[in-house]
């Protein structure tokens, strides 16, 4: 299973089925941050503006390894330091998540949640996901619930993260299952969710998915347009859904007004687009297998 879902992280299907979109350029180059990446996954914004990457450090890139040589970087500019170092805890880092000053990660087989606010930042709270349940991917918060994706399963659970310093762990329960759940985002009561297929094989039902109410966790395809998507991240209007790709591979977005996709050049070679963060019109986009992330200002 382990070897089949590596296989599958590192995949990329050559063709992708309806709803050819078009492609906008962008007259800027992107910025390109390497210091101190190995195997970076995701990003995250923090409030003050700093970026948070999450890198496995390992020799070779494995999703599901047990190496423990995890860490997380965070860049002023370009320059970068390490926010939590690959004290054993961290294996690959993915999905990142900040709430009253702690910051949350999916990591392999659990979620590890450390207090920012320390002086000096201590071990982490684990929450350790159900047997079985490997890929822990990304999460989304609403109101005090976060929720979470296992791609592996396509799982997605809710946990109450009122006082993340008193956090039950006990309290993970199963919310909906979609198919390969991957990258998750939520504006308002509608949470949309990436499907990737973790075996490498795409299918159908390996595309964007929408919930309408939170409440009512009835699932429904944003479009008929199958691939291995990864990233979510939403415009600050909500007007459009941006998207990564690794069939392709492709970074893009859908505009939820035109219901159409647009696929942006980012200006640079991507081989694996991962967790996509956005801020003032400006795209952060981690390519994986590259250690790298670009920098993406978007076109007016």
């Amino acid at each position: 299973m382990k070897k089949r879902l590596f296989l599958a992280a590192i995949a990329a299907v050559s063709s992708i089925v309806a709803c050819t979109p078009q492609s906008e350029s962008n007259e800027e180059s992107p910025l390109l941050l390497t210091k101190n990446i190995r195997f970076g996954e995701a990003t995250l914004l923090t409030p003050e503006g700093k970026l948070l990457v999450g890198s496995f450090g390992t020799e070779e890139l494995n999703p599901l390894n047990n190496e423990g040589k995890g860490y997380i970087l965070e860049f002023t500019d370009t320059l970068s330091r390490t926010l939590i170092p690959n004290d054993g805890t961290l294996s690959a880092p993915k999905g990142l998540f900040i709430k009253d000053g702690y910051l949350f990660i999916a990591d392999v087989g659990k979620m590890a949640v450390y207090n920012l606010t320390d002086s000096v930042i201590g071990a982490p709270k684990v929450v350790p996901f159900p047997e079985g349940e490997l890929f822990v991917n990304d999460m989304a918060l609403h109101g005090n619930t976060l929720y979470i994706t296992v791609t592996n399963t396509g799982s997605i659970y809710s946990l109450d993260v009122s006082s993340p310093a008193k956090l039950d762990t006990a309290g993970l329960k199963p919310y909906i299952t979609i198919p390969g759940a991957n990258g998750i985002v939520i504006r308002n009561d509608t949470m949309y969710i990436a499907s990737y297929p973790p075996d490498g094989t795409t299918t159908p039902d390996n595309v964007i998915y929408y919930i309408d109410n939170i409440s009512t966790p009835v699932a429904n395809k944003l479009f008929d347009r199958p691939g291995q998507y990864d990233g979510l991240a939403l415009s600050d209007d909500g007007k459009r859904l941006y998207f990564t790709n690794w069939t392709g591979p492709e970074i893009g977005y859908y505009d939820l007004t035109t219901h159409s996709v647009e696929i942006l050049d980012p200006g640079t070679e991507l081989m694996g687009p991962a967790r996509i963060s956005l801020k003032d019109d400006t795209l952060y986009i981690p390519d994986l297998p590259n250690s790298k992330v670009v920098v993406l200002p978007l076109k007016k």
